[in-house]
């Protein structure tokens, strides 16, 4: 288990072994279902340059490659080694590469649209990551950045949140709301005003959909940021008190689907 469970999962830190569980499992379930929304708001066309922030296990890199098609480029990054080195994996035609958002590794002017999804809540600093993504794009270059909605809004997580400050503690649960805290369109508006003009958010339904409850609790434990902090024991608990407390979003079919709410901002960079 981590020195600091409640710095380390906050920020999203992930193991090899979670980074390969939440491609196998996570992107099917949750993730997947974004990426073609995320670049119909770009409008990601063929020919473009495009970089994609906190790209995590490739998930947007690899539906953009055949929109911007031969003549374009897609550039991945992300901090994580672990998220790059199954990104490398699951995108061969991408150029992935190690690199915070408040440091890209890119030069300015250099990219013509970019892409964060679900990314921009574990940037230790925001703003610094806004002007950095304003900076490597051209003048008139748009970008699009995810968020999750208020947790309130994804009951599946709301209920999780709970369960594990009651049986865990109140750091888990504070990993878990983590990527909901930027949860309204003013919120994340306001991100990005002072480095982008033509800034809209629009809220957009999805749904969390898994192949059973002990499917969901091996995702969400075992392949995000809680893997390392959680020992077998207390996931054994989890899981037997979740058969009780997180029973109502189990279907006749043995399936678990609730509602997942998200934010995408789209906006143009104006030098």
């Amino acid at each position: 288990m981590g020195t600091d469970p409640s710095t380390d999962a906050a920020a999203g830190q992930l193991s090899r072994s979670a980074a390969d569980v939440y491609e196998e499992f996570f992107v099917p379930a949750l993730f997947g279902q974004w990426a073609e929304k995320m670049l119909d708001a770009l409008g990601a066309v063929d020919g473009a340059r495009l970089l994609d922030i906190g790209c995590g296990t490739g998930v947007l890199a690899r539906a953009a490659a055949p929109r911007v098609g031969a003549r374009g480029s897609v550039v991945a990054v992300d901090p994580n080694e672990a998220m790059v080195a199954v990104a490398k994996r699951m995108c061969p035609d991408v150029d992935v590469r190690i690199g915070a958002a408040e440091h890209l590794p890119v030069a300015s002017d250099e990219i013509d649209c970019a892409t964060c999804q679900f990314a921009l809540m574990y940037f230790s600093d925001r703003p610094r990551a806004i002007s950095e993504i304003a900076r490597v794009l051209r003048p008139g270059g748009r970008v699009a950045i995810a968020t999750w909605a208020a947790v309130e809004e994804t009951p599946g997580y709301a209920a999780m949140v709970d369960l594990l400050s009651a049986e865990i503690g109140e750091w888990a649960a504070e990993a878990t709301r983590a990527p909901f805290c930027i949860g309204t369109p003013e919120q994340l508006g306001d991100l990005l005003r002072p480095s982008f003009t033509e800034v809209t958010v629009q809220r957009h339904g999805g749904q969390a959909c898994f192949a059973s409850l002990d499917d969901w609790m091996h995702t969400e434990i075992r392949g995000w940021t809680l893997a390392e902090h959680i020992d077998d024991e207390q996931f054994a608990r989890l899981c037997r008190r979740a058969g009780t407390e997180l029973s109502r979003f189990v279907g006749d079919d043995g399936r678990v689907r609730f509602p997942a709410t998200a934010l995408i901002a789209t906006a143009t960079a104006s030098r």
